[in-house]
């Protein structure tokens, strides 16, 4: 199948999210953000002065990205160190600790902390919602958009050693605290008006990793209905959502200072994850070999769930050229129309408060890269 102009006329913008042009959802830190963050760490700023910076900072990186001509905005997770931890360590019995063993990217790079369950599971607390609540206040005509990390977070890494014995002596009351937490919280999400959530599901994308999988087992992990337990956690999170509400997932292999963590396609995990995970949305890592091809986009349900092809890597700040991404655009449409297809970068730019490698300005030159090549494409934004 070719990219063609009639397809172009037929098949225009979208009306709801993901929109043919979309993104991941972290921006970059400026620098009187990041300095005013370490300020704070250092004592010498106040939460509420930070606070104030913060605003000032998503205000500004909102207007951003609706003059670029994004329809979805965010507030670029900068109230966040990290993509995940900050929001699961606001759950009951989850904290965040520095472990002596540390999590290693490809490259020797160490993250430097870890999740430990060290009480019951329970939402009992908004996280974030308040920090939706001001992106909603602000957008003049982008949707808001929200992002949270996946469930599986709690579990991936440290699995059963890093979770209380007493409180959980067995998994299973475990998975379904945690699923059962989501759900209140996707719920209290949809209370304050979101439309547009998006989890953030790494570790789905992991288990194509034979390296990963043999992780899990040298631990002790019992890995051979792990896949089917986070799908269960990720539909119970998903029924909390209101009436309206698109739940996107995004699917990546690690991003920290432009660092990875897995490879493998997605084939071993595809059937499950389009046909028995209830979102309708996929955000899909494709910038890379690591990523596997597009075969796998043939298990996508016709007619409704959208793919957003992570093409446009946020790891260096290398240009694609347009010819690129249209050509592999052509090569996934031969597996998934192209009306049910979008385009975005692989990955948030800044996973965590440090950023990857890469300019505030080519930042903002990929994101135009890809609103230009979706005008072309699809005939809309």
């Amino acid at each position: 199948m070719s990219i063609s102009s009639a397809a172009q006329a037929r098949l225009g913008p979208r009306n709801l999210p993901p929109f043919r042009a979309d993104h991941v959802g972290s921006l970059l830190r400026p620098r009187e953000l990041a300095e005013a963050r370490a300020a704070r760490k250092a004592g010498a700023l106040s939460e509420d002065a930070l606070r104030m910076v913060e605003d000032r900072c998503v205000e500004t990186a909102i207007r951003r990205q609706e003059e670029l001509g994004l329809r979805a905005a965010t507030d670029g997770e900068y109230r966040r160190a990290y993509w995940h931890y900050d929001f699961v360590s606001g759950l009951d019995g989850v904290e965040i600790y520095e472990p002596e063993q540390k999590i290693e990217f490809k490259g020797g790079v160490p993250l430097p902390h870890a999740l430990r369950v060290t009480g019951r599971i329970g939402w009992n607390k908004p996280v974030m919602v308040d920090d939706y609540r001001f992106v909603a206040s602000h957008v003049k005509g982008a949707m808001p958009k929200m992002t949270i990390p996946s469930p599986s977070v709690v579990h991936f890494r440290g699995g059963r050693r890093a979770i209380d014995a007493k409180t959980y002596p067995d998994m299973d009351g475990f998975f379904a605290d945690l699923g059962e937490a989501y759900n209140k919280a996707v719920s209290a999400f949809g209370a304050a008006g979101c439309q547009y959530l998006q989890l953030d599901e790494v570790n789905i994308a992991y288990l194509c990793d034979p390296e990963q999988i043999a992780g899990l087992k040298a631990r002790g992990e019992h890995v051979e209905n792990l896949l089917a337990i986070y799908a269960g956690m990720l539909n119970r999170a998903i029924e909390g959502r209101s009436d309206g509400m698109v739940v996107s997932m995004h699917l990546c292999r690690g991003n920290f200072r432009s660092h990875w963590v897995a490879s493998g396609g997605y084939e071993p995990v595809a059937e499950v994850l389009f046909n028995q995970i209830a979102a309708d949305a996929y955000f899909m890592e494709y910038d890379s070999e690591r990523a596997g091809g597009f075969e796998p986009l043939r298990f996508v349900p016709r007619g409704h769930k959208v793919v957003v092809l992570g093409l446009v890597t946020t790891k260096s700040g290398a240009l694609e050229t347009k010819d690129e991404l249209k050509r592999r655009i052509d090569q996934a449409a031969r597996y998934l129309p192209l009306e049910q297809l979008a385009l975005s970068p692989q990955c948030g730019f800044a996973s965590t408060e440090e950023g990857n490698l890469l300019t505030e300005d080519e930042q903002w030159t990929k994101l135009r890269l890809c609103i230009e090549v979706a005008r072309e494409v699809w005939g809309g934004v």
